[in-house]
């Protein structure tokens, strides 16, 4: 089992940290090794792409009551839209984050194996530990695959989204409304094609920390 570190010791060690691999050299001394950060980083980019999972639905929901808008505030309508349409952003942004992360730690974890592979003196235990790397390399490969797939799939629902938001800002009235209701049909399908990717990429998250702390 992983030891546990405190947000506060994480801090200090940020803060101590000049560059990722000062960054990993300290927190190896405190017990916790690239295997564990990528586990970490795998489970938070698995997370970040479940949030936005549930911020695409609710911005298409907000979308959908402002298309079917009848009397009442617009306005009001609209500025729940639009910030749906920020929030939905946001969550993209940290999606692609962690996955950068992601890509980091496992580019440090994969050198450090490879070295240390030279270093083992017995054929039989080299030879293990080079098919343990090849079929964790696959794995991940696989793995970064799904989750840049899916997260290919949020830019263009952005904007569309903002395109959307931008043309109501200039034209609040319902016949804007009814320029952009075309679209939406076009927006739901793209939304759903973008959960089911990430649902096939949260599965292989699964699949890839399942294997990586059964290798313990």
């Amino acid at each position: 089992m992983k030891k546990l570190i405190t947000a506060a010791a994480l801090g200090a060690v940020v803060m101590l940290s000049g560059c990722q691999s000062a960054y990993y050299g300290a927190m190896e001394k405190v017990g916790y090794h690239k295997r564990d950060i990528m586990v970490d980083r795998v489970n938070a980019a698995k997370e970040s792409q479940e949030e936005a999972q549930e911020q695409f639905s609710s911005a298409l929901e907000e979308m959908q009551a402002l298309l079917n808008h009848d009397g009442g505030d617009l306005q009001s309508a609209y500025e729940k839209a639009r910030d749906e349409y920020e929030s939905s952003q946001e969550a993209a942004d940290e999606v692609s984050d962690r996955i950068d992360k992601v890509e980091d730690v496992a580019e440090a974890l994969f050198d450090e194996w490879q070295a240390e592979i030279s270093e083992i003196s017995k054929a039989s235990l080299r030879r293990n530990s080079e098919t343990k790397l090849r079929e964790t390399r696959r794995s991940y490969e696989q793995l970064v695959r799904t989750m840049r797939r899916a997260e290919s799939k949020m830019p263009p629902i952005l904007t569309a989204m903002k395109d959307n938001m931008l043309y109501l800002k200039h034209n609040l009235n319902a016949q804007a409304i009814g320029a952009i209701k075309g679209e939406f049909a076009s927006l739901q399908t793209d939304i759903s094609s973008l959960i089911k990717e990430m649902n096939k990429s949260i599965a292989e998250s699964n699949r890839f920390i399942q294997s990586m702390e059964g290798n313990k």
